[in-house]
């Protein structure tokens, strides 16, 4: 207990007294620094005295798919910055192949009393129950779940989303300005809500195709640069002469599965990325791309987050922000005549 005492004091800046009078909920202590203690316990992983564990701890999960795509640091920043402006602390949850699971960081935020969660992606209906039967504030930005009923009721959770739709009928247009009559679409897995819906556009824009060839032209990949890489190498056997792409990374490993088989970019193969993350204009050559507003759907989330924990009434809806399209040069009319190798065997995978 003294070490604990002790690494809270040196946390806040106070006596060790005056975090036993605040554990104690003795008087002699002003708001702001009991505020300020609790705020430590709960960071710091102790539990609260049994009479403290109903406060408010002030505490926020941001939890994030990863941190290797660009876009989500910058979301972090973002959302962490407007929480900490209202006088939150933000708890930065990521999630990395070995470390913990979803679940896992749900039930740690709950155990050190959150007053909210902000998921970017999705989360599996354990974890809904879990937050719904505590009654904990959730948002979901970029998370684009269905609403699905659930052992408790209706969800009810507000979602910030970018609009997949206008996004990926802006590519699209884009494209078949320039003369693109071949046109394919690399998203992420099957069973990612923005995906799905970047999917469903698509096939609604190329219903022309027919159903068969629809199916070949959309590639499924996971959020890598050589997920992206893998999945171009079956669409750029479909002979496309322009790729749209789920976000920047797929976008760039897509780029260099057609240098290996043979083409160039874009007088062979244009593409478009999505997000608009940090460092595309600087590519070779720079990408083409759909940039996400940011700022915008952080501060979106966070109000819509502070609303709930304010006790304002807030609707289910879904913000939907609309995506700007940043035309650089990674896309072109297509060549007249495409310069390729034999797609058979180990030429597009070299």
């Amino acid at each position: 207990m003294a070490r604990r005492l002790s690494e809270v004091a040196r946390r806040v800046g106070v006596s060790e007294a005056t975090v036993s009078r605040v554990l104690n909920s003795k008087p002699g202590v002003s708001d702001a620094t009991r505020k300020a203690v609790l705020t430590a316990v709960d960071v710091l992983g102790y539990e609260r005295p049994t009479q403290l564990r109903g406060s408010s701890s002030r505490l926020v999960g941001l939890v994030l798919p990863e941190l290797q795509n660009p876009i989500f640091p910058a979301l972090a920043e973002v959302a962490g910055g407007a929480l900490v402006q209202l006088g939150f602390t933000p708890v930065l949850c990521t999630r990395t192949a070995g470390g913990l699971t979803e679940a896992e960081y749900v039930s740690m935020l709950l155990d050190q009393h959150v007053c909210g969660v902000i998921f970017c992606g999705g989360l599996n209906a354990q974890e809904y129950d879990s937050l719904v039967q505590r009654g904990v504030p959730v948002v979901l930005l970029n998370a684009a779940v269905a609403q699905l009923p659930h052992a408790h009721g209706a969800l009810g959770f507000p979602q910030v989303s970018t609009d997949d739709v206008t996004a990926v009928e802006q590519a699209h247009a884009h494209l078949t300005a320039l003369g693109h009559t071949r046109i394919g679409l690399l998203v992420g897995p099957s069973d990612h809500g923005p995906s799905r819906r970047k999917a469903d556009t698509f096939n609604r824009l190329t219903a022309r195709h027919g159903p068969h060839l629809r199916e070949q032209l959309v590639g499924h990949a996971l959020f890598s640069f050589e997920g992206g890489q893998a999945a171009a190498v079956d669409l750029l056997r479909q002979q496309i002469t322009g790729l749209i792409c789920g976000s920047d990374i797929l976008a760039l490993g897509a780029i260099r599965a057609a240098r290996r088989a043979g083409l160039a970019v874009p007088e062979d193969l244009s593409v478009v990325g999505y997000d608009d993350s940090a460092f595309m204009n600087y590519t070779n050559p720079p990408l083409t791309t759909l940039r996400q507003p940011i700022e915008a759907m952080s501060r979106a989330a966070v109000t819509l987050l502070a609303n709930q924990i304010g006790g304002v009434p807030t609707s289910a809806t879904e913000l939907l922000h609309e995506p700007e399209l940043v035309v650089r040069n990674s896309t072109a009319p297509p060549a007249g005549r495409r310069r390729m190798r034999p797609v058979g065997g180990t030429a597009l995978g070299a």
